[in-house]
């Protein structure tokens, strides 16, 4: 089901880019499939709702991730799906990282182009490497 809740979170926020909108105005027009738990509701409201709170944090590890390339350059599909994986590797620690990079690599595949997969990995993959850095770092300077 969360797979579900990530293509659903996925597809809102391809509207938010596409339209310009905030979340709030685009969730009404979404239909919530009946099959969702009150589990799989919770977690894609954290999705859609935490990641437009946490966006300009997200966008500002994502952009430190990507080599040769903007945020804004990106395709939106692939820059849409690597903000919830960012989002869910910073901030929901319950989600294995494993698990997040899998799933937005199988989204890249569905919905991005042939190397939408493979780009995402990297990014993602730089990404954690960052993290793992910066938390060596503080663990170095005494924090």
């Amino acid at each position: 089901m969360r797979t579900q809740a990530r293509e659903v979170a996925f597809r809102i926020l391809f509207q938010k880019d596409l339209r310009g909108k905030k979340v709030g105005e685009i969730l009404p027009l979404i239909k919530i499939p009946r099959v969702w738990d009150e589990k799989t509701i919770s977690f894609f409201l954290q999705l859609t709702k935490g990641l437009e709170e946490k966006l300009e944090e997200v966008d500002r590890a994502l952009a430190e991730s990507i080599e040769g390339w903007s945020l804004a350059r990106l395709a939106s599909v692939d820059r849409n799906i690597l903000r919830i994986a960012t989002y869910e590797i910073l901030f929901l620690p319950e989600i294995p990282v494993t698990v997040a990079i899998n799933e937005a690599v199988e989204l890249g595949k569905r919905y991005g182009t042939e190397e939408s997969g493979k780009f995402i990995n990297g990014v993602l993959g730089r990404l954690l490497k960052k993290i793992e850095n910066d938390r060596e770092k503080g663990m170095n300077n005494g924090h």
